[in-house]
């Protein structure tokens, strides 16, 4: 039996007072890998937002992760978060730490207290993206690609029950763009359910899956011609 982790029903899209995406009906199964496509301004990153709390949902009926989006109050978004993880464009990296520092300073915060709990849940991630041996470094010292794949370690950190990507590979090369693309497909097939907006055409093509457009104040799904 399917497990619905994201249900929105007719939901309606605000950012600053200006309506962004009206009659939004999606849901998403556990296990699911969807893209979220649209041009810039297209209302991608607002939908990401209200999923993770930073924008208020006002119309409709949400649920994330058995988060209702409708009720909750700020003082629950840092629970909600928890069960989250949240890979943006820009690594969003501590620069004056090491990775080992910056995933530490996640688990600490999220409430992780036992020194070899930590030091195993971050050597855990960092191999699950390829990166084991780089904990000792600091963000300078490591490629556009290997943040990245950093800041998708940290977004494993708590076993999150959904992953949103906002344009993982924005700031990446075609190649690189790759690279990241084959871990979070390897990470989708141990079961992470994950949501990813991107423009990245050449990837929608090179790993097809089930696909949103946001066009016009609307989300609608895409569906995606088999090349022969």
């Amino acid at each position: 039996m399917s497990e619905t982790v994201l249900q929105l029903k007719n939901v309606t899209i605000y950012q600053g007072g200006h309506m962004v995406l009206s009659n939004v009906n999606f849901e998403l199964q556990k296990g699911d890998f969807v893209y979220l496509i649209g041009k810039t301004g297209s209302g991608k990153s607002s939908f990401m937002k209200t999923l993770y709390g930073d924008l208020e949902l006002t119309e409709g009926e949400g649920s994330v992760v058995g988060f209702n989006l409708r009720t909750m109050k700020e003082k629950d978004i840092p629970f909600l978060r928890r069960k989250l993880g949240i890979v943006f464009q820009d690594f969003k990296l501590l620069p004056d730490r090491t990775v080992n520092s910056n995933l530490q300073f996640v688990l600490r915060a999220t409430g992780w207290k036992e020194k070899n709990a930590i030091n195993e849940r971050i050597e855990h991630v960092l191999d699950k993206v390829g990166m084991k041996t780089k904990g000792f470094k600091f963000p300078h010292e490591l490629s556009g690609g290997e943040q990245q794949r950093i800041a998708i370690a940290r977004a494993l950190l708590n076993d999150p029950e959904l992953i949103l990507a906002d344009e993982p590979t924005g700031n990446l090369d075609p190649q690189t763009s790759i690279e990241v693309m084959e871990v979070l497909q390897d990470i989708n097939k141990n079961g992470n359910t994950i949501l990813m907006a991107t423009h990245d055409y050449a990837l929608l093509l090179k790993y097809p899956s089930k696909t949103l457009k946001c066009d016009e104040n609307k989300v609608f799904e895409v569906v995606q011609r088999k090349s022969s």
